[in-house]
C-alpha cells in the first residue's frame, strides 16, 4: 500500500478531476461547429446537419468604416428569431486601405472582430468567416502583383499566414464559429482569354496601385497553391471545422481556360476535374453559388455528385434573386431554393442580409420589400430539420 499525505492525496483528486474535466470538455471544443466525417457528410456538433443560412457580409466590415457601425447585434437578433442558423461575412477589409486599422492598432481592430463573434455567440447565430474576400487586396498591401499567391515564398502568402493564424487561434474556442472559408470567387478571375481586360481595379484613393500589369492576371494553379496553404494553416490550429474556398461554380469553359487559354464549352468529365482540383484538400467542401439556372442551378444535381465521390460536402455558398419583387422572382427564388431542398444540398447561404450597399437590387432585410426571402428559407430550415 501507498501511503499519501493530505497533500498529496489532494494534489492527486485535483489531477484526477482535471482529466475528468478534459476528457469532458475536449470532445465537445473538438466537435464544435461544423465538420465533415469519413464519408463526407457534414455534421454540425457531432450530428448530421442540413441548413440555409445568409450573406451577413458587412457585419463586421462595416465596423471599420468612417463613421464605424456598430449595430450588427440586430442583424443577429433577426436571424435567432427566425431559427436562421449562420452568416457568412466578410472578416477582413475589402480594400487595402480598409486594412489600416490592423496594420496600426491591431487590439483595436480585432476588439471590433471580437464585438461581432461575441454577439453571434449571444445570439446562437453560427459565423462563416471569410478572411481574404478581395483577391487584390493582400497583394496590394504588401506591395506585389497578384499572382504572387501562387508563390509560397511570397510576402502575400507570408500575410495570409499570419492573419490565419491569428485569426483561427483567436476564435478557435468560439462555438459561433462554424467554419473557415479563403476568399470570395477567385476561381471566377483564373486563366481568362481576356484576362488584360479584366485585371483587379486600379484606385489608389484606397490603396491600389496606379497601374496593373500582366503580372496581376490570375491562373488555377496560383489559387490552388493560395488555397492549399491556408488550409495548411488553419489546420495547425483548428484540426475539425470545415474549410471552404469561397469558389463560386466553375465557369463553362474553366478546364479549356486552364489548359489553354479558351472560351470552348467544357465536358462534364471536365467540369467534375475542375470543381474538384479547384477545392484542394486539406480543403474539405466543395463551394459553388446558386444564381443562374444553366450554369449553376443546372448543375447542382452533377456537383452533388462529385461531393459524394471525393467526399466533401457542398456548399451553395451564395444565392438569390435580383431586383425588385415581382410573381417571377418569387417564381425564380421558390426554384432555386426546392433545388437546394431536393438535392440535399447540406449548406447554401442567402446573398444578401442587412447590407445597405446594396438596397436596390439585393439587400434582404426583414422590414424591406425583399423580407418574404427570409421566410422561404426559415421554412425551408424547418423542414430540413423534420426530414432527417
Amino acid at each position: 500500500m501507498i501511503w499519501l499525505t493530505f497533500t498529496e492525496k489532494a494534489a492527486r483528486r485535483v489531477r484526477i478531476a482535471l482529466l475528468l474535466l478534459a476528457a469532458i470538455v475536449l470532445p465537445a471544443l473538438a466537435a464544435s461547429g461544423l465538420s465533415t466525417n469519413e464519408r463526407g457528410e457534414l455534421l454540425l456538433n457531432g450530428a448530421p446537419f442540413r441548413g440555409i443560412g445568409v450573406n451577413y457580409y458587412d457585419a463586421f466590415v462595416r465596423t471599420l468604416g468612417r463613421p464605424s457601425q456598430t449595430n450588427t447585434a440586430a442583424g443577429f437578433r433577426e436571424l435567432a428569431a427566425r431559427k436562421i442558423p449562420f452568416a457568412r461575412f466578410s472578416a477582413g477589409g475589402y480594400w487595402p486601405s480598409d486594412w489600416a486599422l490592423y496594420q496600426t492598432n491591431r487590439s483595436a481592430y480585432f476588439a471590433r472582430l471580437d464585438g461581432v463573434v461575441r454577439s453571434a455567440e449571444r445570439h446562437g447565430v453560427g459565423l462563416i468567416p471569410s478572411l481574404f474576400w478581395n483577391l487584390s487586396a493582400v497583394p496590394d498591401l504588401v506591395g506585389e502583383p497578384c499572382n504572387r499567391w501562387g508563390d509560397t515564398h511570397s510576402r502575400t502568402i507570408a500575410f495570409m499566414r499570419q492573419y490565419t493564424r491569428e485569426m483561427v487561434s483567436r476564435y478557435a474556442s468560439s462555438p459561433a464559429i462554424w467554419g473557415w472559408e479563403f476568399g470570395n470567387e477567385y476561381n471566377l478571375a483564373a486563366d481568362l482569354p481576356n484576362a488584360a481586360e479584366h485585371r483587379p481595379p486600379v484606385a489608389p484613393g484606397f490603396g491600389t496601385p496606379a497601374q496593373r500589369t500582366a503580372e496581376d492576371e490570375f491562373t488555377h494553379a496560383a489559387v490552388r497553391v493560395a488555397f492549399r496553404e491556408f488550409a495548411l494553416e488553419v489546420r495547425q490550429h483548428d484540426p475539425q471545422r470545415i474549410i471552404v474556398s469561397g469558389n463560386a461554380t466553375p465557369r463553362p469553359s474553366a478546364w479549356h481556360q486552364a489548359h489553354g487559354k479558351s472560351w470552348q464549352k467544357d465536358t462534364d468529365e471536365q467540369f467534375v476535374e475542375m470543381l474538384a482540383a479547384d477545392n484542394p484538400s486539406p480543403i474539405n467542401t466543395l463551394c459553388v453559388r446558386g444564381y443562374d439556372l444553366a450554369t449553376d442551378l443546372g448543375r447542382l444535381a452533377q456537383a452533388m455528385a462529385v461531393a459524394q465521390a471525393v467526399k466533401k460536402p457542398l456548399f451553395v455558398g451564395e444565392f438569390g434573386v435580383p431586383g425588385v419583387t415581382t410573381a417571377e422572382s418569387r417564381e425564380k427564388f421558390v426554384g432555386i431554393v426546392t433545388a437546394i431542398e431536393t438535392n440535399r444540398v447540406p449548406l447554401a447561404a442567402l446573398w444578401v442580409f442587412d447590407f445597405s450597399s446594396q438596397a436596390k437590387d439585393w439587400n434582404v432585410t426583414a422590414t424591406n420589400g425583399r423580407g418574404w426571402q427570409l421566410d422561404a428559407i426559415q421554412q425551408a430550415n424547418e423542414r430540413m430539420r423534420t426530414s432527417h
